[in-house]
């Protein structure tokens, strides 16, 4: 229960005490990247690369984590790591292919909208009746997954006006 720190205790340290809070190792990125690219070719943490992807950790948050470790050692600074990133995770992809293990790259679509995609579907379903209806009159509608409540957009309640403070110490108007 009071293992939070106490406000104000990171005031109370030794400035420069940790890695992140000198000048990084590197300010080159692509410094920054052959430091990487070296680190992980090194057989036994390929070994651990490739088992973690086996296990299902995606790729995107490998690669996080080991730009991130970068940042915290001072090897260099976050700037650097958004750019060593798409690199990086290219190269841990690559080594995944040539492993021929299956792997999640953790990067997600936008466009994946399951219900935008059963609205399109609908739409198509729909005007394809209405257009079997307009030629035969006479329509075989198909089993279809409805939802039996409809969404409705929710109203904002009003917000009531908050009494003024009142008194001596108040930050009112004078």
């Amino acid at each position: 229960m009071f293992n939070a720190p106490i406000p104000g205790q990171s005031l109370t340290t030794e400035p420069k005490n940790y890695p992140w809070e000198n000048p990084a190792e590197f300010s080159d990125p692509e410094e920054a990247l052959m430091f990487h690219l070296k680190e992980l070719d090194n057989p036994k943490k390929l070994k651990s690369i490739i088992a973690l992807i086996a296990l299902g950790l995606d790729i995107q948050t490998l690669t996080e984590g080991i730009v991130r470790n970068g940042v915290i050692q001072g090897r260099h600074t976050i700037d650097v790591s958004l750019l060593i990133s798409p690199i990086i995770h290219e190269f841990i992809l690559g080594i995944a292919k040539m492993a021929g293990i299956e792997y999640d790259e953790g990067i997600e679509d936008d466009d994946d909208d399951p219900k935008g995609l059963r609205d399109q579907i609908s739409r198509k379903e729909a005007s394809k009746i209405l257009a079997q209806y307009e030629e035969e009159g006479d329509v075989d509608l198909p089993e279809t997954e409805v939802n039996s409540e409809p969404e409705e957009p929710k109203e904002e309640e009003p917000k009531e006006e908050e009494e003024k403070p009142k008194g001596l110490m108040s930050k009112g108007a004078m």
